[in-house]
């Protein structure tokens, strides 16, 4: 009688998991090693995003700051996490239109992922009488704040992406200092004492 010297093939449990791991090892590093590229962070020498998505005072009011940037000698961008957030009205904002230094440039903005109404309404709340002259814009889409690699993730507080909490000082259109909170919301390096000086000497 005929008998096959064939036999079937087996696999080991064991042998299975090394197998599966040196397929999982392989596709991680593999996963590991491919990026895309993303935007950096702004830095200094660098000029501002080149896009009219701010909105200021009213949705067909937008803003291109790269624009604003090449026709002042000098300008202050403020970003905040939130219109109306404590931090944002009693300290960050008020801090740059209270301080002596911030009349020396042309033009202090504040930017937010929030939309123009808002930002109008915080604007009118913080400066009735215009006297900060501070100008108010609004990123509804956070296109500028991603540009600007200045976005994070404020599901918890926010509902959405924010951006941080900054301050950058643009001269001859390009950047000069940037200043960012570490923890993207904390009032500390981004603040006008330290970006701009203490007031008391």
């Amino acid at each position: 009688m005929f008998r096959s010297t064939l036999r079937p093939l087996t696999t080991s449990p064991s042998i299975t998991r090394r197998a599966a791991l040196r397929v999982l090892q392989h596709t991680n590093t593999t996963t590991k090693s491919f990026h895309t590229t993303r935007p950096a962070l702004i830095k200094p020498g660098d000029p501002l995003p080149d896009t009219d998505c701010l909105m200021e005072s009213h949705p067909g009011q937008r803003v291109n700051l790269a624009d604003e940037a090449a026709r002042v000698n000098n300008m202050i961008l403020i970003g905040v996490p939130a219109a109306f957030s404590p931090a944002c009205s009693a300290t960050h904002v008020p801090g740059y239109g209270k301080h002596p230094r911030a009349k020396e440039f042309e033009l202090v903005g504040v930017v937010s992922v929030n939309d123009v109404f808002v930002m109008k309404a915080w604007g009118e709340q913080l400066d009735p009488a215009g006297d900060l002259g501070i100008r108010f814009f609004a990123d509804p889409t956070g296109k500028f704040t991603k540009m600007m690699d200045m976005a994070f993730d404020g599901s918890a507080i926010f509902g959405g992406d924010r951006s941080k909490r900054y301050a950058v000082v643009i001269e001859q259109g390009k950047v000069k200092t940037v200043a960012v909170e570490p923890d993207n919301t904390g009032t500390d390096v981004s603040l006008a004492e330290k970006v701009l000086g203490s007031i008391s000497g």
